[in-house]
């Protein structure tokens, strides 16, 4: 346990980010260069980030399953667009079992291929589509620049693997993918995020179309915070997928992919967090409620204690921590919780014991302003509308630093000014020569072309021409 102040997140935010990371306990640094070990309260964090996640899946109709790790190399090279993307980052087994491999072996990076394989074993009738897999696991990419949760060499995610009868299909489901995740960042993470689609030069290796949902963090970068691509059929030509139509007409199918991981964790940091360490937003944290026993002597004890037993009792179906530790005082405690983001704090000493009421401290409003006097009798509803506030004060002041953090302009100078603070929204001709430029000028590249769009058209901000749509520009992670 480490008491001692972070560093600020206005003086260092990148320090202040891999401190609180540990001292909450989150993650630790693995003896691989660029992997991370996700520690208990981290990974109950990924947990409950799963079954808001899964939940809503299967409430689609997807279902889950497990592919292999291991991906023949010659799969990767069936697409050529697919390969040329990945080829810097794939992690290849050239040995197994003491001897040299006939073919190399690809450490998964994403499961586009040995799930296109399959599928064109498995799919042979227009009745066999849709077939809506997901699977829940890891992958290896071989990053040069490694930052724990956001981009390590292995990290856990979930990918989600559709094949359809028509392009309207696959499309439907690529955009209902993304709607499922907007809507997850929002109601379960209370994190803003604007759903779109990527450029060109930014979309998925082997996609027609990438949309995601784009994040702004605390020091106003910028974080793609999930994915979904529509593949056309790329990857069904690639592997042969194909079933018999209704005319008895063999034709190819129409291919989805998409994924959030566990560099959503950072989003929930980095968006929420403080001086003091995380807040985690009420439907998602690992404990949402912690009770703090106060008591000077064993008497004191014998008096709280009870009471401390029938308020955790009365907050069933809410994840509910007794902090019970006899060598702390109540103000290390304090800290200890709040450096964990826990979003509600309930204190009970003699004198609340005396008056049938506890004191709750609110994450998300730090000192006496946070501060509340609850009865014990209708607790339950008391603490659950609470979490409810907490989630909401949350998301809009997270939405609130946003929307102040973006400048709609109309130059390219005041593009590159509006970078150095926050993003910038802009006509853009999609010229891939102007993307460019910005990256090249301000290091600042293309998030999204979001969905709802001003209508009209406009100049260019790079280049004056004829532009159809505005984007976002922001510098990211």
């Amino acid at each position: 346990m480490n008491n001692e102040k972070l560093t600020p997140r206005n003086e260092n935010y990148s320090e202040w980010y891999n401190q609180v990371i540990q001292r909450a306990e989150m993650a630790d640094y693995a003896p691989v260069r660029g992997c991370m070990v996700v520690r208990p309260y981290g990974w109950a964090l990924w947990e409950n980030i799963q079954q808001a996640l899964d939940s809503r899946f299967k409430a689609t109709g997807h279902v889950n399953a497990a592919f292999p790790l291991f991906i023949p190399m010659s799969f990767l090279e069936k697409e050529k667009e697919h390969v040329e993307g990945f080829s810097p980052e794939l992690a290849v087994v050239t040995i197994g079992g003491g001897e040299k491999l006939e073919e190399p072996l690809v450490v998964r990076p994403t499961s586009e291929t040995i799930i296109g394989y399959m599928y064109s074993k498995w799919i042979k009738s227009y009745r066999d589509l849709p077939l809506l897999i997901n699977q829940w696991g890891n992958v290896v990419r071989w990053e040069m620049r490694t930052r724990l949760f956001l981009r390590t060499l292995e990290f856990y995610w979930q990918e989600g693997h559709t094949a359809h009868a028509t392009e309207k299909e696959a499309e439907e489901e690529t955009l209902r993918m993304l709607d499922i995740y907007t809507r997850f960042a929002i109601d379960e993470a209370a994190v803003p995020v604007i759903p779109g689609r990527k450029s060109s030069t930014e979309k998925f290796a082997g996609a027609v179309h990438s949309y995601s949902i784009e994040a702004m963090m605390g020091d106003t970068k910028a974080l793609q915070a999930g994915t979904s691509h529509l593949l056309g059929q790329n990857f069904a030509r690639a592997f042969n997928i194909q079933y018999l139509d209704v005319n008895n007409e063999l034709q190819y199918c129409w291919t989805t992919s998409w994924g959030v991981s566990t560099r959503f964790i950072g989003a929930i940091i980095m968006t929420h967090g403080d001086d003091q360490g995380l807040i985690m937003p009420p439907k998602l944290a690992p404990i949402q409620v912690v009770i703090v026993p106060i008591y000077k002597n064993d008497a004191e004890r014998s008096m709280v204690m009870p009471v401390v037993e029938q308020v955790r009792d009365r907050l069933t179906g809410l994840r509910v921590k007794v902090d019970d530790r006899s060598e702390l005082t109540p103000g290390f405690k304090f800290n200890d919780w709040e450096m964990r983001g826990v979003p509600l704090r309930l204190e009970i000493g003699p004198k609340d014991v005396e008056k049938g009421s506890v004191m709750a401290a609110r994450r998300d409003i730090p000192g006496r302003e946070g501060k509340v006097i609850l009865a014990q009798e209708n607790l339950m509803a008391s603490v659950q509308n609470l979490l409810g506030q907490i989630h909401t004060s949350l998301y809009e002041r997270a939405k609130s630093f946003r929307d102040n953090h973006i400048e709609d302009v109309d130059t390219y100078e005041a593009l590159s000014a509006a970078v150095e603070k926050g993003w910038a929204y802009a006509w853009w001709c999609g010229s891939r020569a102007c993307e460019a430029r910005v990256k090249e000028d301000t290091k600042a590249t293309t998030r999204c072309i979001p969905m709802d769009q001003p209508g009209g058209e406009g100049k260019c901000v790079v280049c004056g021409e004829e532009a159809h749509e505005k984007i976002y520009f922001a510098r990211a992670y």
